[in-house]
């Protein structure tokens, strides 16, 4: 693990890992980082990288004592990891993959935790809402308005925060001149009103929503949740996607524009 000791010294985590813990630590060894490109890799070990190299490695690790027994029995399909999102545990006769990563070396007990080798880095969401919106094609409008709202810097930098994005479709519901109006300078407040109602503070992924009755968004409203046969509501907007991960948050896709 020669390679993954020098960047958690890179991203100054080794003292971090030393702590009390526990920790479980995917992790992967010199020939799973040989598979990177070596200008990649030894970018993210300079010092201007640091946050993304610490998004990686914190991607690898999950807070607790987690043995392979425990992942197997319970049949885990994610787990949150220090870096705020999940990774994907699939299990398929006995071989346990995270994120596409096998397993290969398990349950090596430390006096702080456990670690799991895995074959290969694993990979979090680098881009923000703004960034994973932007790239998925659908949300033009939502992008749009939250730019004119001065909303965009907010979602691009901080968080976390959980999204309910309606897409364009979403938005060509409303009455036609709708859009445009909110857009104009004088209706710019309650433009900014809406968005807030669409979002809510922290990482809320879908099984976590499915637990709640009401959601509260950083405009001071609620939204109701419901979960029936037919499917998943907030705010009386369908779910249509759920749990799309970025690195400050997380989306989930609404049919409809919710209205405050």
């Amino acid at each position: 693990f020669k390679t993954l000791a020098a960047a958690l010294q890179a991203a100054e985590l080794v003292v971090a890992l030393q702590g009390e813990g526990p920790f479980t630590v995917f992790a992967p060894p010199d020939d799973a980082f040989a598979k990177i490109p070596e200008k990649t890799l030894k970018s993210l070990l300079e010092k201007d990288n640091r946050d993304t190299l610490t998004s990686i490695l914190t991607y690898h690790v999950v807070a607790g004592d987690v043995r392979a027994k425990t992942i197997v029995k319970n049949e885990l399909t994610n787990a949150t990891t220090l870096n705020g999102q999940r990774i994907d545990i699939a299990i398929d006769e006995g071989t346990v993959t995270i994120d596409g990563a096998t397993v290969v070396t398990t349950d090596i007990v430390c006096s702080n935790g456990v670690i799991h080798v895995i074959d290969t880095v694993i990979m979090p969401e680098l881009g923000s809402i703004v960034d994973v919106a932007a790239g998925a094609k659908s949300f033009n409008t939502l992008l749009a308005a939250a730019k004119a709202a001065g909303l965009a810097d907010v979602l691009a930098k901080k968080g976390p925060f959980t999204v309910f994005a309606p897409t364009d479709e979403a938005f060509a519901k409303l009455p036609k001149g709708t859009v445009e109006s909110l857009l104009k300078p004088e209706n710019m407040d309650q433009l900014v009103a809406i968005l807030k109602h669409h979002v809510v503070s922290g990482r809320v992924f879908a099984d976590q929503a499915a637990k709640l009755d009401k959601a509260p968004t950083i405009g001071g409203t609620e939204l109701p949740v419901a979960i029936n046969d037919e499917g998943a509501r907030i705010g009386g907007a369908n779910i249509v996607a759920t749990d799309i991960e970025a690195a400050n948050g997380v989306i989930h896709v609404i049919d409809t524009v919710l209205l405050p």
